[in-house]
């Protein structure tokens, strides 16, 4: 369920780099928001602290009561940051071991 939340989460923080009404962004901010404390949820009750604290971090920045203005250009590189790191935490995980034995 959390890799389909981020793949969906993915897409649209891609799409906001198209030209969109005023009120998608909003919808995205708060589709985020509750995306993100979902995911530091998840995060606290396996036990990985960094996860929750990014996933706070980022609910704090697309929250969408408080607005932080911080001008198109850096909201779009923010939107591709964040979606390259939702890409990244889908991707199974490759242990030491695993990556010994493929140059083997």
């Amino acid at each position: 369920m959390e890799k389909a939340i981020k793949i969906i989460l993915v897409l649209l923080l891609v799409a906001c780099l198209l030209d969109m009404p005023y009120g998608y962004f909003m919808i995205v901010r708060f589709l985020a928001t509750c995306s993100f404390l979902y995911f530091s949820y998840n995060s606290r009750n396996v036990g990985n602290n960094n996860g929750v604290i990014l996933y706070l971090v980022l609910a704090l920045l697309f929250q969408p009561i408080f607005k932080i203005a911080l001008g198109r250009f850096i909201w779009n590189l923010v939107d591709v940051v964040v979606a390259i790191v939702l890409l990244i935490s889908i991707l199974p995980k490759m242990n030491a071991k695993k990556i010994i034995n493929l140059k083997k």
